[in-house]
């Protein structure tokens, strides 16, 4: 790290009506440093990334990059001036192929690029950053972690010299993290600037050299990560003390029960490729069984087939010992099944429209008379579960994509928990979140178990299945190769198995 400023904001103020998102925001970044970013969602991360990257102008403040004093009026300035960010909500056409997306908008692309070419770069830049991702593939073809690989690949192609990075480890293994955490110490020892935001605070105090956090839309202060700890760095984010130990249950699971039973499970991706290759697992009555393992073995397919939304071609799926038919998500439902996936905004909730809305997708049939839906009844349900779940909303008619990620996530939440489930499929349920709304997920998935609700846990935090689960179950090439009680877990170990090393 060198005395050099690259990026100064200096007074920050970004309003929104009935919101300030940015108030009076410093922000000042070494030449050659990783800096952090942390605090809670909606303490204004996002926005000022988003002037950084001319997404958004600032109402009042400046900004310079190199000692210069500029003026994004679109991203294409801030990509001309080096800066290129992995945004949390992606940026890719889904009909397009990585290696489209990848080039989409530079300068010299056209309808006739050498395709070979681009696909070839893609592949070197996969390579050698462990980002593995078919470059032929399209985007609607791959899984949500997939797709964050593809965007981190479009910051890289273009040799941004200011990098943002929001959550770009939650898709790898802990040996993945540590290697991407040299990638990213060799980028700055050459003088590129990474700004790494992330609420994994653990990371944040092996990769970065100082840390800003915000709160409230303001600066709380700017530290040097040696000079600092997990914990209080947690408590200047939310203002309080917060600790992620090993949860204690307070109901033991009833193991000699099972409420959900998989057998002989084989299914297809996107692409029509054995995605799901004869999975079997149980869970019980108040259990929570942990699924670890990178995205794209097989996880997402396994949480949708379950779900009934994809249809299997080989095996069965029980709940209290009742069927439940393949491909038929009200099938599932009515057997008692609720999913949280993992793309919330787009898979979970119907993102333009309101809370309220959403909250009645499952059970809009129970709320009509007639044929027509009765409103009061709709809203009165919705600030029940606005009160019960604290979902900060102005109101239960704001459309669910202007929330914050974890109040996104909490709408999601309270419609799956409200319908009473006796088994939970959460997918990646806290990805993305800050640490006080990871802890209010967490709470929430371990008061479902304690409830008697069979709980299927599929992350690819491996520390939040290590602190979740009773059982876990390693998930590798669409099969599960390892399982081990939670107790006995050796974080190592399970970790070189997502891997796929297994002996």
């Amino acid at each position: 790290m060198t005395s050099e400023i690259a990026v100064k904001m200096t007074g920050i103020v970004k309003k929104f009506p009935g919101v300030i998102a940015n108030d009076h925001v410093n922000l000042e970044i070494m030449a050659g440093e990783v800096h952090a970013l942390l605090g809670e969602n909606g303490a204004g991360k996002s926005t000022l990334s988003n002037i950084l990257t001319g997404l958004y102008r600032q109402d009042v403040g400046t900004v310079e990059i190199g000692g210069k004093k500029v003026e994004f009026n679109s991203p294409r300035d801030a990509l001309n001036a080096g800066i290129g960010m992995v945004h949390q909500h992606f940026r890719l056409v889904s009909t397009f192929t990585v290696a489209e997306n990848v080039v989409l908008g530079e300068s010299d692309s056209s309808l006739f690029m050498d395709q070979k070419a681009v696909a070839t770069r893609v592949q070197e830049l996969s390579d050698r950053y462990g980002l593995a991702v078919d470059p032929s593939a399209r985007i609607w073809q791959l899984s949500v972690g997939e797709q964050q690989r593809v965007e981190i690949l479009k910051v890289l192609y273009r040799g941004a010299r200011i990098l943002i990075l929001d959550e770009p480890t939650a898709v790898l293994t802990p040996i993945e993290t540590t290697e991407l955490f040299k990638t990213l110490r060799v980028m700055v020892s050459e003088g590129r600037v990474v700004i790494f935001i992330s609420h994994k605070l653990d990371e944040v105090m092996a990769v970065s050299d100082r840390v800003t956090v915000l709160r409230g839309g303001r600066t709380v202060g700017t530290v040097n990560t040696r000079e600092t700890s997990t914990t209080d760095l947690a408590s200047l984010m939310v203002g309080r003390s917060v600790e992620f130990n090993r949860v204690v249950r307070q109901t033991p699971a009833d193991r000699e029960r099972i409420v959900l039973d998989v057998s002989d499970l084989c299914a297809f991706d996107d692409r029509g490729r054995v995605a799901i290759e004869s999975v079997s697992l149980s869970v019980s009555p108040g259990e929570i069984v942990g699924i670890a393992g990178v995205a794209g073995n097989g996880q997402r397919e396994l949480a949708e087939v379950i779900s009934g939304m994809r249809p299997i071609t080989s095996g069965s799926i029980t709940v209290d010992g009742e069927s439940v038919q393949s491909g038929r998500a009200r099938s599932a439902i009515a057997k008692g099944i609720a999913h949280v996936p993992e793309d919330r905004l787009h898979t979970g909730l119907a993102a333009g429209h309101s809370v309220e809305d959403n909250f009645a997708l499952k059970n809009y049939r129970s709320m009509s008379r007639f044929r027509i839906l009765q409103r009061q009844q709709i809203r009165n349900q919705s600030t029940h579960l606005i009160e019960h779940y604290d979902i900060k909303t102005p109101g239960s008619e704001t459309p669910v994509r202007l929330l914050s990620g974890g109040n996104v996530q909490k709408v999601l939440l309270a419609r799956e928990f409200s319908a009473s489930p006796k088994v939970l499929i959460a997918a990646s349920p806290t990805r993305g979140l800050d640490v006080g709304a990871i802890e209010t997920v967490r709470e929430r998935l371990v008061q479902a178990a304690d409830s008697g609700v069979g709980v299927l846990l599929i992350s690819e935090d491996l520390d939040e299945i290590l602190s979740l689960a009773d059982r876990i179950l390693v998930m590798y090439e669409g099969r599960i190769v390892a399982e081990v009680e939670a107790a006995q877990a050796d974080r190592a170990r399970i970790g070189l198995t997502m891997g796929g090393i297994t002996a």
